[in-house]
């Protein structure tokens, strides 16, 4: 009594062509966004990370490093294997941190003497 009659449309061979080629183009910018993000940003982070991975992996006696909290001192006891690392930040002051917390490897031991 309220409801009208719908009538089913069916596309023709050429409309239904058009219809792939009009989705595909509106979520084309959409895809193009996601690539950039992910040469722009994602990448060059996971590069950035896995560098200072390798290096808290070779850190040893004598190299200057930041912490996480900006903490600057210098490595005096690193064991492979380890999580914990005795940095020296005042002279006669020795503390254990987190090999993970270790944001920055500012010189190394080799470096310092080349």
């Amino acid at each position: 009594m309220f409801m009208s009659a719908a009538y089913a449309q069916t596309a023709t061979s050429s409309a239904a062509g058009d219809a792939g080629l009009a989705s595909l183009a509106q979520y084309a910018p959409l895809v193009l966004i996601v690539i950039v993000f992910y040469f722009l940003l994602i990448r060059p982070q996971q590069k950035q990370q896995k560098a200072l991975k390798a290096k808290l992996g070779e850190l040893k006696r004598g190299d200057k490093v930041v912490t996480a909290g900006g903490i600057i001192g210098l490595v005096k006891k690193a064991a492979e294997g380890t999580d914990e690392i005795d940095v020296e930040i005042a002279p006669n002051v020795t503390v254990s941190v987190v090999r993970s917390t270790i944001t920055t490897v500012l010189s190394s031991a080799q470096s310092d003497k080349a």
